[in-house]
């Protein structure tokens, strides 16, 4: 009679095939609860295509870059907990500023987090409210008249930094008709050894950059005047599946969460 149990060898090589044949789905599970975040959703939906969050390659919100060279940009934590908790795969991706926005038109990247722009309409949701906020500041030594609007910078000596456009003053600060006498430096440290040594009598630069430099190397007697405030938009793809809803529960966890305390949280 022959015994209702397989053979030991046999039952080895039964035990050896289901192990590789679940090790994959295995992984995949573990590399997925790797990324979640507390409160994050626990069922990612797989079925989703991952989604590119395309961010400039010029921060406005520090001066300081990771082992890679690129910004160390706190807003790659908010979107961390905005993908986590609404359970879709990411990941970032640093671009030049014009290619960012072809991207974004293409749909090669799927997400931004930016300042409103006519150009992005056609091709992007956006929400409803921003995200966060910034400033363009005017730094002055304090016997320089102030400046309150971009026309107070016709015929003064301009420090900028290279890479911006400041939301298109840039534009204005480079029209000869306007007689500014415009500097390029090539980093954030090099605009404010440039102001301090007397290269130009205005420099335009974002809070968050300027005050990472002057904690670091203190200027006596500047002063600054807010030159404009600027508000960054979640942005969204409108081709990617489902894009009104998806942003709708974006907008949702944004509202839940610590942006001020999150945009503090630069490395060192």
């Amino acid at each position: 009679m022959s015994s209702a149990h397989p053979h030991p060898k046999r039952l080895i090589s039964l035990v050896l095939a289901a192990l590789l044949a679940v090790s994959p789905v295995v992984a995949l599970a573990a590399t997925v609860v790797a990324q979640q975040e507390p409160g994050a959703s626990p069922h990612p939906d797989l079925a989703r295509p991952e989604i590119e969050y395309a961010y400039p390659d010029q921060s406005v919100w520090t001066a300081r870059v990771d082992t890679q060279g690129n910004p160390d940009n706190p807003l790659l934590k908010v979107a961390s907990a905005l993908f986590a908790r609404a359970g879709v795969l990411w990941h970032g991706k640093s671009l030049p500023a014009a290619r960012l926005f072809m991207q974004l038109q293409e749909g090669r990247s799927q997400f931004a987090m930016l300042v409103k722009a006519p150009t992005l309409d056609r091709c992007c949701l956006f929400s409803q409210h921003p995200i966060a906020r910034t400033e363009l500041r005017v730094y002055r030594y304090k016997d320089k008249p102030p400046i309150k609007t971009i026309s107070d910078l016709a015929g003064k000596s301009v420090i900028t930094i290279r890479g911006y456009s400041y939301s298109k003053i840039l534009d204005f600060i480079t029209d000869g008709h306007n007689a500014i006498t415009n500097s390029s430096a090539s980093t954030h440290e090099l605009s404010f050894l440039m102001l301090k040594s007397g290269r130009g009598d205005y420099l335009l630069d974002y809070a968050g950059p300027a005050r990472e430099v002057l904690t670091d190397h203190p200027i006596p007697d500047l002063d600054f005047d807010v030159l404009a405030q600027l508000e960054v938009y979640l942005i969204l793809s409108r081709n990617y599946p489902d894009a009104a809803t998806v942003m709708s529960r974006l907008e949702e966890i944004a509202a839940t969460l610590n942006v001020t305390e999150i945009l503090a949280t630069v490395t060192p």
